[in-house]
């Protein structure tokens, strides 16, 4: 005669299934910045820190608020320029550096609502494959950059899609 597993036991697996396959791995948050008027959801709790930068020619102090899930980095980057009418030339100069960052190659490009946007693959320092997607645009004398940067296979398009459409300017 053949046993059978009693129903409240797999009513009780069932469940430990459902809830493991539903743990989230990313804390989705709405993150404010403090420096620049936007505001962008993030998969975990950002750290902030301002560093000098030069772009284009132009010494600025660009702010970074990132966070990182399993080694993929979340972050918008913002700078003010003196000149607004440089502003075009320092979105192009954070673009090319961020893909010089990862010693890439743009494979995809587009312009949509006065932003660039970019998809570009490349490799760590220690060979690992990089993968870079970010939007990058200006406002008057602000500069943005808003990018995901890691190893590719953490990539899907519903996180990159998630990430970039939650940036908003205020």
């Amino acid at each position: 005669m053949k046993k059978s597993i009693p129903k409240s036991a797999c009513v009780v697996l069932f469940t430990a299934g459902v809830l493991a396959a539903c743990s989230p791995k990313f804390n989705w948050r709405d993150f404010h910045s403090a420096d620049a008027p936007y505001t962008v959801m993030l998969p975990g709790k950002a750290a902030t820190y301002t560093r000098p930068v030069n772009l284009d020619g132009q010494e600025v102090k660009m702010t970074m608020s990132a966070a990182e899930v399993d080694g993929t980095m979340f972050a918008v980057g913002t700078a003010e320029l003196a000149d607004a009418g440089k502003a075009a030339l320092a979105v192009q100069a954070m673009k090319l550096a961020m893909v010089r960052n990862i010693g890439g190659t743009i494979t995809k490009e587009s312009s949509k609502n006065g932003a660039f946007e970019v998809e570009a693959r490349g490799a760590a320092p220690n060979g690992a494959p990089m993968a870079l997607h970010g939007r990058f645009l200006a406002k008057d004398k602000r500069v943005y950059q808003v990018v995901m940067l890691g190893n590719q296979k953490h990539f899907d398009v519903d996180t990159v899609d998630t990430f970039l459409s939650s940036f908003k300017l205020n």
